[in-house]
């Protein structure tokens, strides 16, 4: 069974038991009320009113005796008044005995019988009296009456009597009523009581202390003991969370596992990935030195060898020296930038707060010769402030706008515009100019290394200049394109993200642009 069936057999069987608790105790006090109040409202006032009665009768012979004795027509007013109160007094009698056919039986006999005594005896006193008869020639007339009325008020000392023995009986059913009454509910309370004790144990047993071992599991497992299995007990939804709990375990367990070996792989490449940058070192250093060693040679001898036997050698043989010479420095040109290519992210890895307009200066200066040389106009709007490395971001200008000098169209002078969009994730720059263009086709066979779309005697370069832009913006973490859909010549378009906190352009003063020198 599920907790929610649990708690709900336990509030059902409280429920019942305070209800079965509440009918018995109803019906105890049910009873105790109905035997007081028979004892209270009808055996006692109904043992009150025959006593009164019986004084009623004792006051009527003796008014009656008086009366025959003094002759005092006074004294009859007390046998008036003592009928009149009999009457009364017998109807409520009557009433309140309703239920006690027997008493009611005597009642009526002595009700009769004291009828009899004043219709044979009471009545013909009174008018003898008044007639003038003396007392004592009425003496055998009053002792008749006298024994008339003790046969009356014998039967009412037997009804007192009777109603004696009912109003004992009614006190002991009252006190066996109150006894059982207070003995229900002992045993209601103790009921509740225990039923609250077993309930109480119920629960803990099914359902806290199920909750309590997986807890104590959960938090075991928690603090770093994976292998701890959960077992299900308890209700079935307890069971079930348990079964739950531990297939998350199990899940997190084998993609710990998977993890680790994930780890291991991971270090193992790290471990390559040295030794290959220990290589790429190896490798640099000997291209900085070894390799071109024998290139400066060739190139130095060659120019030599021109200089000492230029008179001695026909133009074939000038031909191949300047052959030679221009293929040692095209070698020499592309080690080296083959070179400036591995160091981007290993040597230059600086990573600080770079004004762009001071790089884009640096870089325009460092340009200098050839935007003059061009005629070359170059506008900007205001450059921001990026997180990145200035000899980079310097490399970056400078590729980008020598490019855009050296692939000028031939017919009209060099313009390049440089702009500025910001948003929310950081900055988008596009570098424009009026030259040659590029043909879409070729939009991403420009970024690789020594690519070239034109033949080698048309354009210095070793065609590795946009490579190395690509990887200087990819490393800062934006990207690079060409903008295919710019016809008036090319547009390379670059994204930068927003630092930490990054200086408003407007803040830093604006750069007015560059004239050509």
């Amino acid at each position: 069974m599920t907790t929610s069936r649990w708690l709900g057999i336990m509030m059902l069987t409280m429920t019942v038991l305070v209800l079965t608790g509440g009918a018995v105790g109803a019906a105890a006090l049910t009873h105790t009320a109905a035997a007081s109040n028979r004892l209270a409202d009808r055996i006692s006032p109904a043992r009150t009113a025959v006593g009164r009665l019986e004084s009623g009768l004792l006051e009527q012979v003796a008014a009656v005796r008086g009366y025959v004795i003094t002759g005092n027509p006074a004294v009859l007013r007390s046998y008036d008044d003592g009928v009149a109160a009999e009457r009364a007094t017998a109807d409520r009698a009557r009433a309140l005995l309703a239920d006690e056919p027997a008493a009611r039986r005597e009642l009526d006999a002595a009700v009769a019988l004291a009828d009899r005594w004043r219709a044979e005896f009471a009545t013909r006193l009174i008018a003898a009296r008044r007639a003038g008869t003396r007392p004592d020639q009425l003496a055998p007339v009053v002792e008749r009456s006298r024994l008339a009325f003790d046969a009356a008020r014998a039967v009412l000392t037997t009804l007192e009597a009777r109603l004696d023995r009912v109003q004992a009986i009614g006190r002991t059913d009252l006190d066996r009523a109150r006894a059982l009454r207070d003995t229900l509910f002992v045993a209601i309370l103790a009921a509740l009581l225990l039923s609250s004790i077993v309930i109480s144990v119920l629960v803990r047993t099914t359902m806290l202390r199920p909750l309590g071992r997986l807890s104590a599991s959960v938090r075991q497992v928690a603090g770093g003991d994976f292998d701890h299995r959960l077992h299900p007990e308890g209700p079935a939804d307890i069971a079930r969370l348990t079964t739950d709990v531990e297939a998350m375990r199990q899940r997190v367990v084998d993609a710990l596992m998977v993890s680790r070996r994930d780890r291991d792989t991971l270090e193992q490449q790290a471990a390559e990935l040295r030794r290959s940058n220990e290589d790429l070192e190896q490798f640099a250093y000997v291209a900085s030195h070894d390799l071109q060693e024998p290139l400066r040679k060739v190139a130095s001898f060659c120019q030599m060898l021109q200089r000492r036997y230029d008179d001695q050698l026909d133009d074939r043989g000038r031909q191949y020296i300047g052959y030679a010479v221009d293929g040692a420095t095209r070698m020499q040109d592309l080690i080296n930038d083959l070179l400036a290519f591995s160091r981007i992210g290993r040597v230059y890895s600086d990573d600080r707060e770079v004004d762009l307009a001071e790089v884009f200066a640096q870089a325009e200066s460092n340009l200098s010769g050839p935007i003059a040389e061009a005629d070359a106009e170059i506008s900007v709007d205001p450059l921001p402030v990026v997180h990145g490395d200035p000899t980079l971001l310097t490399m970056l200008w400078q590729n980008l706008l020598g490019n855009a000098v050296k692939f000028r169209s031939p017919d009209r002078a060099p313009r390049i515009r440089v702009t500025v969009a910001e948003d929310a994730a950081g900055w988008s720059f596009a570098v424009a100019d009026n030259g040659i263009g590029i043909d879409p086709r070729y939009a991403d066979k420009i970024f690789l290394i020594f690519q070239r779309l034109h033949p080698r005697g048309s354009y210095h370069g070793t065609g590795i200049g946009l490579a190395i832009c690509k990887k200087i913006v990819e490393y800062h973490g934006g990207t690079l394109r060409l903008d295919d859909g710019y016809a008036e010549g090319a547009r390379f378009v670059f994204t930068l993200p927003r630092p930490a906190s990054a200086v408003v352009p407007e803040q830093a003063g604006e750069r007015a642009p560059v004239v050509p020198a």
